[in-house]
């Protein structure tokens, strides 16, 4: 070992899944140094209070103090800390004081002796204990400090298309962020299949994930909103009745294509008023609309379709561009037509399909 090798690992994040994979990608790579597997040990840091806390602390100190029976070096692997966080446990005074405990532990550690990780998701690195990790441990934050989670979620997109010899063309990732929204283990599994079925060198292109990436993020039935928005009465009609011939159910289709309604109504309404403009690359003006008006928005910070400015710009874009923006009392008009199909299909529940059938029409034929 490198004089200047640090005496232990510490990989944190706010994405379980993200710390985890790494941890278990430096563990493997410690274990293989330490040919007696009973010199390997894993130690489950999860808590859900106090006492569990301490139970792990304790655990840990005696796996680092326990010498290898043939001699020889340990590897100890504290795994899937969430004691660190900011929550009840994770504030507690006698967590606080635990949390010492294992600082003073780790600064007995001799690496020579036992190779040590620490794993921990989420994390509040405002804590002494993080800071101090920074400065003495090999150090690993895996997916920023929670902020830009879309940057960070397209990150491990791309990295994972070059792990597989594969890219992204250009929207291509963007959409599939918007369709399966910020669930990292469904951006690493699509990611895998769409490399795969792109091949060896080749670009994931928009269509591959139109065609192949489920619309997990919000429930959204893509194809039915996609083709009443462009207008396409056809393809509508079609949509609907692939949908219902799968067994499908009307109300989350309203639901859908009311939630497009509404974030159409706003982008209209920012149009109309010249605050933004719709260009290639999305809403041309859409920080300087969202410094003016976001905070207007009260009570609705969470992700949703009634308030604009929690969408992902380039979504947007591609909602306003990807057809002819509909007029503001068009969009007026749909949501008034859509509140009527609920109210149809309650009085004809057996009729789900020609309900919308109808709706259809009498929107996109005029």
């Amino acid at each position: 070992m490198a004089a200047s090798a640090k005496p232990f690992t510490f990989v944190c994040g706010n994405d379980d899944f993200l710390v985890g994979r790494l941890g278990k990608e430096r563990f493997a790579a410690l274990a293989a140094e330490i040919e007696d597997e009973f010199a390997r040990e894993t130690i489950n840091g999860f808590a859900a209070n106090v006492g569990e806390v301490e139970s792990a602390v304790n655990r840990f100190r005696d796996a680092v103090q326990t010498v290898s029976m043939f001699g020889g070096r340990r590897a100890v692997w504290l795994k899937d800390v969430n004691f660190l966080a900011d929550t009840v446990t994770g504030r507690a005074e006698s967590t606080l004081r635990l949390v010492e405990d294992l600082q003073q532990i780790l600064e007995g550690v001799n690496p020579a002796e036992t190779a040590v990780l620490i794993t921990a998701a989420p994390i509040d690195r405002r804590r002494s204990f993080p800071k101090w990790c920074e400065k003495h441990a090999d150090f690993a934050l895996v997916g920023g400090d929670g902020e830009g989670a879309g940057e960070a979620l397209a990150g491990v997109a791309l990295a994972e298309a070059r792990a597989f010899g594969a890219s992204f063309a250009p929207g291509a990732v963007e959409l599939m962020l918007a369709k399966v929204g910020a669930n990292t283990r469904l951006v690493v599994e699509e990611t895998r299949k769409l490399a795969t079925y792109a091949g060896e060198g080749a670009a994931i292109e928009e269509a591959h994930v139109a065609e192949l990436t489920p619309n997990v993020a919000e429930g959204d039935f893509f194809e039915a909103a996609e083709a009443f928005f462009s207008g396409d009465l056809p393809w509508t009609l079609a949509a609907l009745h692939r949908h219902f011939f799968g067994g499908g159910d009307a109300r989350p289709v309203i639901s859908a294509l009311q939630n497009r309604n509404r974030i159409l109504l706003q982008v209209r309404a920012l149009v109309d008023a010249g605050t933004v403009r719709i260009g290639p690359r999305g809403l041309d003006g859409f920080p300087k609309a969202q410094a003016a008006h976001g905070a207007k928005f009260i009570g609705a910070t969470e992700k949703s379709s009634y308030n604009l400015f929690t969408q992902n710009p380039w979504y947007l874009g591609k909602l306003a561009g990807s057809a002819r923006l509909p007029t503001l009392r068009r969009l007026i008009d749909n949501q008034q037509e859509l509140i009527a199909a609920f109210e149809e299909i309650v009085r004809r529940p057996a009729e789900q399909e020609e309900v919308l059938r109808e709706m259809a029409v009498r929107c996109l034929a005029g």
